[in-house]
């Protein structure tokens, strides 16, 4: 098969140009490799499966960058993927969450957990993939491959931050911060989907209308030095939960526009790895605060179905064609302009739903 493996630098190159070298941005190779695992067809506990298309995420960037933690050479790099059953032709995604069965707290076995796209898990920038069949699901038949191709970590991960951990409802008032990216995107459509009044922050005037036209009520540029009282101004009533991909300085922002008993539910920090709370304002006003990341395989399923019931579609912000186009879609990702995801198309749409 065809895939895109990961081909650091050694160490002594990287260090060789001294402290002018660029930064670490580690280069991928389109390869010929053998399907990860077992490549018979007989084998009785996993799928193969003819990729059609893969999304990025920032994972992916970070993995290149040394940012990411436990990086492995030659790894071929891709979280999300939707394709065809080798054995059956049934249209299918993948949920790219290993190892976490069904506890809400957590992975069972923490140390045992990980994700498609990095060994000695097997990635999605490739033509095949081989994975256990209880990861394989139908794709909702009202969505190309490629929009499939989106749905995966970051709606998983949107499930998460939204249901489990954010206890969103109808009749909720919420906040998505960071409007744009797939996860804030995902909790959007789901939240509204759900029946709750969704509130978004952005930096982009034009995403804020753009969400509004996805059902958002409103929104403001959380860069406005006085955002929180144009949001407050906006608010029907207090959050009853805030999903915040973005972390720093705004946090403080989300505990003062919380309800008594609000939730602050937090998968990210893009902004900033720190924030400065005044503990009484968290206590006094009874708030919790979760942290929430990927999911486990009944969340995954159960966000695939609700996908279904509601007909929502992933927002696709644009479209690379081929494995070869891989470096044009890492650029598009890097400048951080896009409004939803990037997705590789690996062979031509060939289904009725066509992006």
């Amino acid at each position: 098969m065809q895939a895109l493996v990961l081909k650091p630098a050694p160490v002594q190159d990287r260090k060789a140009n001294g402290p002018k070298q660029p930064p670490r941005y580690d280069a991928l190779d389109l390869s010929t490799v053998k399907v990860n695992a077992s490549e018979s067809a007989s084998d009785s506990t996993t799928t193969l499966v003819n990729l059609h298309a893969a999304a990025l995420n920032h994972r992916d960037v970070f993995i290149r960058q040394g940012l990411y933690p436990r990086i492995v050479p030659e790894s071929v790099l891709g979280s999300d993927g939707a394709g065809v059953r080798a054995d059956t032709g049934e249209r299918v995604l993948i949920n790219p969450s290993f190892n976490w069965a069904s506890d809400p707290l957590g992975p069972e076995d923490p140390e045992k957990y990980g994700m498609l796209g990095l060994l000695p898990f097997p990635g999605t920038f490739a033509t095949q993939i081989r994975v256990p069949h209880r990861l394989v699901h139908p794709i909702p038949s009202h969505l190309s491959f490629t929009e499939a191709a989106a749905l995966p970590l970051a709606g998983l991960t949107a499930w998460r931050a939204t249901f489990t951990r954010g206890e969103v409802s109808d009749g909720k008032c919420v906040l998505v911060s960071g409007i744009g990216g797939g996860v804030a995107l995902f909790a959007l459509q789901f939240a509204v989907a759900a029946g709750a009044k969704v509130f978004v922050t952005s930096s982009s005037p034009e995403k804020i209308q753009r969400a509004v036209a996805l059902g958002a009520t409103g929104g403001v540029n959380y860069k406005d030095a006085d955002w929180v009282k144009k949001l407050q101004a906006l608010l029907p009533k207090p959050l009853d939960t805030v999903i915040d991909g973005a972390g720093g300085d705004s946090i403080a922002g989300y505990v003062k526009l919380l309800r008594t008993g609000g939730r602050l539910v937090t998968y990210g920090s893009t902004t900033g790895p720190t924030a400065t709370l005044v503990l009484p304002s968290i206590f006094l006003k009874q708030i919790t605060i979760l942290g929430s990341t990927m999911g486990n395989e009944v969340e995954f399923k159960a966000m695939t179905e609700f996908v279904a019931e509601h007909r929502i579609r992933p927002v696709v912000s644009k479209v690379f064609e081929g494995l070869a186009n891989y470096e044009q879609a890492f650029q598009e990702m890097r400048n951080g302009s896009q409004f939803g995801k990037l997705v590789i198309r690996i062979l031509p749409e060939t289904d009725k739903a066509k992006f």
